[in-house]
């Protein structure tokens, strides 16, 4: 799918400004590039690939799976450098090659290893080549702090043998002919210096003749002379050329290492791209999680449903200054196709369309935005916008043919592929000739099905708005008591410009404002105190909804609170009852026990004691008996115990059916994974060295040998023989 944004709707948005926040969060030069230079991205298919990818980079913040670090030097340039026949690089910028090379590979192993929590991330890796060629080959050769390697030829080897040897003959002579200039007092106090990178003896200038060797200069008094020594000068005119051996010698290591590297520059760039693309994914991700912005639903039908929307410009500017932002909700579909907003200047209407605008063009770019949850959008085709006074100078045009220009396109593009955003809708001109003519483009725009947002002073786009089915008026609202904008969009119904009360508040004086309401039109401030009264009602009615809601929550309070207070009385009385019925119960039973005792004490009859206990007991079991028996007989509880019975049983027989509804389903679905597992196994051509497990066994062998339908199958210690239609694949050899 092609998009038509032009850079004046990214302009007028100030999309410019959100990738300029984005860019802050890149770690790299070329990732910043990368971001600033972002526009809205033309295929679908990418799109979301870019959306899925930010919302996984932003969820590796909520788990233990960091991804790994994605910093690189630029190797660009070092890259074009290679590109050249029988050019080098340096041994640094090799080591940037490396630490690149191991950098994606890192990449690569780790959306290996997480590829169920990063899926978008380790399709995209697996695209790239992963190889240790490159950083093998380059640490062959040279390393951190030393350069290139010694070993790095035999002949560099022995040159820097043959160096260091120099290097100590060099110290030995100097040392020599220093202890015989000490011994003989030819030397000044600081005794030697260094001259043009030269050991030399500071020798007194009267004694010059007396040390052989080259005379390197003289101090500023004249009285000390630089010198050489003759056995030094032979043994640093070798060293020099050593120097130049290993230098030669170095270069063409270094070229021979560039012929080597050569073949490897599309992997080269191949990196180069992956990580400053991970590199404006993450920026893009650091930002979302700043705003809290999320990943929206990517709806197929037409629809925009911004929940608690924050414009992020404005919203990070407040932020900064702790002031409040306001959350938007709009919805835009096929019942809903236009809002007309209407309102008070400085209510925030072109901030309530902004941010629409803003949030479109924006997730369209592959950037998250700043909405709530179940918030979902279309993906447009166009995105048209006229915001601003674009009085042009330059071209001799005034505001409204500027605007009338604008319209002109909008015309010819405006479709159901269209989302359109006009501020001020039909200001620059004569407001009756201006309404009149922006009335036709708004049933212009309606008729073909475009999606859109306009904000506007004009009455009849209000009434318009009115008469259209799917156009519907919005007000930002006000309060009328202290002509203060409440920055709250409220959809359904238009909205009064309060123009005299502002006017009022501002001090102009009230002859001044009565003068100015008598030259209105009757019907204009008619409508105009008939739209004020309905929002005034309006807010009249949700401040009473308000407070009726606060109330039935206190009394819903209070209600539980009697409820619960009640209940724990009537378990209290309940516990009291149970308690004094088991101490009489206790009493009667101790006062039947003391008469058999004291009849027993008086006669001391112990067989007539021991039948009347006896006698005493089988009644208390009667009594007991008839009880359980009348408690279980009463009518009511039996009737309960049918109707709980009868409750019991049809929950059982629905838990059965869904049970057995879930159980034929699992069938199904075991059946069906069943026949897909056959015929993959069917059509799966094995291949040696591929690791199988034979059906009904636990052992996982490798193919050594395939003939027609027999194989050989290697378990280490053993091999086997069978048929490849008992075979179950357990890893395919890649």
């Amino acid at each position: 799918m092609n998009t038509n944004i032009s850079n004046k709707t990214l302009q007028d948005l100030e999309f410019t400004t959100v990738l300029q926040q984005v860019a802050e969060h890149c770690i790299t030069g070329l990732g910043k590039k990368r971001v600033l230079s972002t526009v809205p991205i033309i295929s679908k298919k990418e799109l979301l690939k870019e959306l899925k990818l930010v919302d996984e980079y932003l969820s590796s913040y909520e788990s233990e799976n960091i991804i790994p670090n994605h910093g690189f030097d630029d190797i660009t340039e070092s890259v074009n450098r290679i590109k050249i026949e029988n050019s080098f690089i340096e041994p640094e910028a090799f080591l940037k090659l490396a630490s690149t090379s191991l950098i994606v590979n890192q990449h690569i192993k780790f959306f290996k290893k997480f590829k169920i929590h990063f899926p978008v991330f380790f399709t995209v890796s697996q695209k790239i080549e992963f190889t240790t060629y490159i950083n093998d080959e380059i640490k062959n050769i040279v390393e951190i702090g030393t350069g290139v390697k010694n070993n790095a030829s035999p002949v560099l080897k022995q040159i820097r043998k043959d160096i260091n040897h120099v290097r100590g003959r060099i110290g030995a002579s100097f040392n020599s002919a220093l202890s015989k200039s000490i011994a003989a007092g030819f030397l000044d106090d600081i005794k030697e210096t260094v001259v043009d990178n030269h050991r030399v003896l500071a020798v007194k200038a009267m004694y010059r003749k007396k040390v052989s060797g080259s005379l390197l200069g003289s101090s500023k008094s004249g009285s000390i002379v630089y010198i050489a020594p003759q056995a030094t000068l032979s043994y640093s005119r070798e060293y020099q050329n050593l120097v130049y051996e290993e230098k030669q010698e170095i270069v063409n290591i270094l070229r021979d290492l560039t012929t080597i590297i050569r073949p490897m520059v599309f992997v080269l760039e191949q990196y180069i791209e992956y990580l400053v693309h991970i590199d404006a994914i993450g920026a893009k991700a650091k930002y979302a999680k700043e705003i809290n912005a999320i990943l929206p639903k990517i709806s197929t039908e037409k629809r925009i449903y911004f929940k608690n929307a924050l414009h992020p410009v404005l919203w990070r500017k407040n932020n900064e200054q702790k002031l409040l932002t306001i959350p938007q909700t709009i919805e835009l579909n096929n019942k809903q196709q236009i809002i007309v907003i209407s309102g008070p200047n400085a209510g925030g209407k072109s901030i309530a369309l902004k941010t629409v605008g803003l949030l479109q063009i924006m997730l369209q770019s592959g950037i998250l935005i700043p909405v709530g949850e179940h918030s979902e959008t279309y993906i447009f085709k166009n995105i048209l916008t006229d915001i601003g006074d674009n009085q042009s100078i330059e071209n001799q045009l005034s505001t409204y043919s500027y605007r009338l220009k604008n319209m002109r396109s909008f015309l010819r593009m405006c479709n159901e592929e269209t989302l359109f955003l006009i501020d001020e809708f039909g200001t620059g001109s004569d407001p009756e000739l201006g309404g009149a003519l922006a009335e036709i483009f708004l049933e212009e725009f309606y008729n073909n099905g475009a999606f859109g947002i306009i904000t506007t002073h004009y009455s009849n786009l209000k009434v318009l708005a009115n008469e259209l089915d799917n156009v519907t008026n919005a007000n930002m609202q006000f309060d009328e008591g202290s002509l203060e904008p409440l920055y709250k969009l409220l959809i359904g119904q238009a909205g009064s410009s309060f123009t005299f009360e502002v006017a009022q508040k501002n001090g102009i004086p009230f002859s001044v404002i009565n003068k100015a309401k008598k030259r209105v039109e009757t019907d204009k401030i008619r409508l105009d105190k008939t739209i004020s009264k309905l929002q005034k009602e309006r807010n009249r009615l949700h401040k009473n909804s308000d407070s009726l809601e606060k109330q039935k929550a206190k009394g819903q309070e209070h209600l539980d609170s009697l409820q619960e207070k009640e209940f724990k009385i009537q378990a209290k009385l309940a516990g009291f009852q149970e308690l004094y019925d088991s101490n009489q119960k206790m009493l009667s039973l101790g006062r039947k026990l003391n008469e058999l005792l004291n009849k027993y004490f008086q006669t001391n009859n112990k067989k007539e004691f021991t039948a009347n206990f006896n006698k005493w007991i089988e009644e208390e079991k009667v009594k007991r008996a008839k009880k359980i028996l009348e408690k279980a007989g009463s009518k009511s509880q039996k009737k309960k115990a049918k109707i709980v019975e009868k409750q019991m049983q049809q929950v059982i027989e629905k838990v059965e059916k869904e049970v057995l509804k879930k159980v034929v389903q699992v069938r199904k679905n075991k059946k069906v994974i069943a026949a897909k597992v056959i015929k993959q196994r069917a059509e799966y051509v094995y291949k040696i060295n591929d690791r199988v497990r034979v059906l009904e066994s636990d052992s996982v062998g490798t193919i050594d040998s395939i003939d027609k339908q027999k194989v050989t199958i290697n378990y280490g210690f053993f091999t086997t023989k069978t048929t490849i239609d008992k075979l179950e694949l357990v890893e395919a050899i890649k």
